[in-house]
């Protein structure tokens, strides 16, 4: 994904480090706004979606603390990316931070190669992790992230089982799984089920996605074939 298509949301009470963020940010062509506060961040925040929030923990309103648990109980923020930046490098403040759902720290003075390399890894990460939840084969979408399964663009929300039955088989497509790794996969080695449990789960998957999506190989398991 391009930088440019990226947006960044850099909050610090002081304007000459505000500024001296975004110049190097935006040098990599990263979308940056600006915000002097923990109260106009969760503003700003709303109106634009950023993909990561480089927050300071000391401010006047709102520290970065209470800044960033707002953040996490605000709808869709739960995987947004926030990082601290703060002179502050005492271990009960690394602490604090990440109880409150921090995914990085980065200290102050703030060295431009650093910094740069910090937000790059935090979005590659993200990017791959988000990558990694998401599968689509043909008409059908699964997204772990939002539980959602949808097929020729329409949606199902499906029970749990179900869910991770369907994400196993469509993590590769075409390859025939065992009902042992099956069983084995979805409900564990200590639960005890029956084949049975396979049998029922597969028919209700059948049943909401077509007859064709899920294939049986008799006496071996279970393929998806699209």
């Amino acid at each position: 994904m391009a930088n440019s298509n990226l947006s960044i949301l850099v909050v610090d009470d002081e304007p000459d480090i505000l500024e001296f963020i975004k110049y190097n940010l935006e040098k990599e062509d990263f979308r940056v706004v600006l915000a002097r506060n923990g109260l106009e961040a969760l503003k700003k925040a709303e109106e634009i979606r950023p993909n990561l929030v480089l927050l300071d923990i000391m401010m006047p309103e709102m520290d970065g603390i209470e800044t960033c648990r707002q953040l996490r109980s605000l709808l869709g923020y739960k995987d947004t990316l926030i990082a601290f930046l703060t002179a502050r490098n005492e271990d009960f403040t690394q602490i604090a931070a990440f109880d409150v759902g921090a995914d990085d720290y980065i200290t102050k003075p703030i060295k431009p190669r650093l910094l740069l390399s910090r937000v790059k890894a935090l979005l590659r990460r993200h990017a791959e992790e988000s990558q990694a939840n998401l599968i689509e084969v043909g008409p059908l979408k699964i997204d772990r992230e939002r539980f959602v399964v949808s097929i020729h663009e329409k949606e199902l929300v499906l029970p749990r089982k179900e869910f991770e039955l369907l994400f196993l088989l469509a993590g590769k497509p075409g390859k025939v799984f065992k009902r042992e790794e099956i069983l084995n996969k979805i409900w564990g080695k200590e639960v005890i089920v029956g084949d049975r449990t396979i049998d029922v789960h597969i028919r209700k998957l059948r049943e909401k996605l077509g007859d064709k999506i899920i294939k049986t190989v008799k006496g071996i398991g279970y393929k998806l074939d699209l």
